[in-house]
């Protein structure tokens, strides 16, 4: 990940936020800047980020601490590609359980909100992370996996363990059922982004929009924490009353696996653990 370089002086008198040092905000390189008790941020796109800002502006969750937005003068939520944020203690955590309930909790209050236009775009090039991420949610419910990703263009993967990925992702296409849940405004990527603090209340910071079922991201959830997270196998099986949940596990592994394939910064390193979850999967199915 590529350091944030320092906000500019119009960002900053903007948001109003020229009275306080600049603090980096480090997740292995810098990944914001701390003003006070105000966070900024660089957006990878405009129009989510507007969209995040709004739903948390006056978002209440029971046992859970909400980042809230910051307004510039003129009402902007975004000023040249900067987003500012109420500063909320804590870091991620390998407590996967507790991100499973922050999650219903969330969604629970998150159902009834209208599905963002910006969902309905396909991936479009110059392809950016967005993109990808699109083309990968839409990989895990299309008829042909990778069929939206290579109408718009975007280029097959070349790596041996991108070709592994896109053969997984074929093998449980072939697996998948009808799905009958409805679907709603879902945050699809919870898992490393929920912070702790001691006894506090956790907290997020973001909302990152989807439009599926409440299961599916909770799926996600766990797919990440079996994959990459150290969690025990039993997470799946804890978890089990959610609704349709091993066709749930399935389509977000899926999800995953056309991540990996698809992002031009996969580590060949991640796919071990991603398939050790597609085994998994196919004794649920």
């Amino acid at each position: 990940m590529t350091p944030i370089a320092e906000p500019p002086p119009q960002v900053l008198t903007t948001f109003g936020l020229t009275e306080h040092p600049l603090i980096p905000l480090e997740g292995g390189t810098v990944v914001g800047w701390r003003v006070g008790e105000v966070v900024l941020s660089l957006v990878p796109d405009n129009a989510r980020a507007a969209w995040s800002a709004r739903a948390r502006e006056n978002l209440y969750v029971e046992g859970m601490r909400i980042a809230r937005p910051i307004r510039a003068s003129d009402g902007r939520y975004v000023v040249s590609g900067w987003r500012a944020d109420t500063y909320v203690a804590g870091s991620p955590e390998p407590r996967h359980d507790e991100v499973l309930a922050v999650a219903e909790r969330l969604h629970e209050a998150l159902a009834g909100m209208e599905r963002p236009r910006f969902l309905l775009q396909p991936p479009a090039a110059p392809f950016t992370d967005v993109d990808v991420f699109n083309a990968a949610d839409r990989a895990a419910w299309e008829d042909v996996p990778l069929r939206s990703a290579r109408a718009a263009g975007m280029p097959e993967p070349e790596s041996e363990d991108g070709k592994q990925s896109v053969e997984a992702l074929k093998t449980l296409a072939g697996l998948r059922r009808p799905v009958d849940l409805t679907s709603q405004v879902v945050h699809g990527d919870l898992f490393g982004t929920v912070l702790f603090a001691g006894a506090a209340a956790p907290a997020i910071t973001d909302i990152v929009p989807y439009y599926r079922p409440a299961a599916w991201a909770s799926a996600v959830i766990v797919v990440d924490a079996l994959a990459w997270g150290g969690a025990d196998d039993d997470l799946i099986e804890r978890w089990s009353h959610l609704e349709e949940w091993p066709r749930m596990l399935l389509r977000a592994t899926m999800f995953r696996l056309a991540v990996h394939a698809l992002h031009p910064r996969s580590s060949s390193g991640a796919l071990p653990g991603l398939l050790k979850v597609v085994d998994q999967v196919r004794l649920l199915v």
